[in-house]
């Protein structure tokens, strides 16, 4: 036998005043949500970090979050994990030509297959061709057989073809 549906709650709870309210020491969060940053923006931080060492983190949080364009939110704990992760971050930036606009770091197994396919592509576009993801398949097998890759290692499939064009926006 169905339930009968209840009313709806009559009265409202009171409002208290704000002087009524309990002392606390916590922070009031940001309700919106959360975007991860981009290697640029953590550089941007870093950079700001290295011309004002003897800022405290929240110090370095509270001036992003001020800033009047281009305001960065993230929390404490966010960037200590960020700072032990800084040198790892700027090699994934220096590996990577289009690092600065990702938000996380492209883990790339085999280095110059991927420079070899760069290369290719951008020697295929200047003679008007067309590539395409059979096209790349193929001549990244060509070249993994090339240059000595263990056919363990190779890269069969073709679920990195997507992230392969988007990150070199082909």
């Amino acid at each position: 036998k169905p339930c009968p549906k209840l009313a709806p709650y009559a009265c409202k709870p009171e409002q208290k005043s704000s002087k009524d309210a309990p002392a606390t020491s916590a922070k009031q969060q940001n309700t919106g949500t959360w975007e991860n940053l981009t290697l640029h923006d953590w550089m941007m931080v870093f950079a700001y970090i290295d011309e004002h060492p003897n800022s405290s983190q929240e110090d370095i949080i509270k001036h992003f979050a001020t800033l009047q364009t281009g305001a960065l939110a993230f929390t404490q704990s966010t960037l200590s994990r960020e700072l032990k992760a800084h040198t790892n971050l700027e090699q994934c930036m220096h590996d990577n030509p289009s690092a600065l606009s990702s938000k996380w770091p492209c883990i790339v197994t085999q280095p110059d297959i991927e420079k070899a396919l760069i290369v290719w592509v951008h020697a295929m576009e200047e003679k008007g061709e067309q590539v395409n993801g059979p096209m790349l398949q193929e001549k990244r097998k060509r070249f993994e057989d090339l240059l000595g890759v263990p056919e363990e290692e190779w890269l069969t499939g073709d679920g990195w073809v997507a992230s392969f064009t988007r990150t070199y926006h082909l």
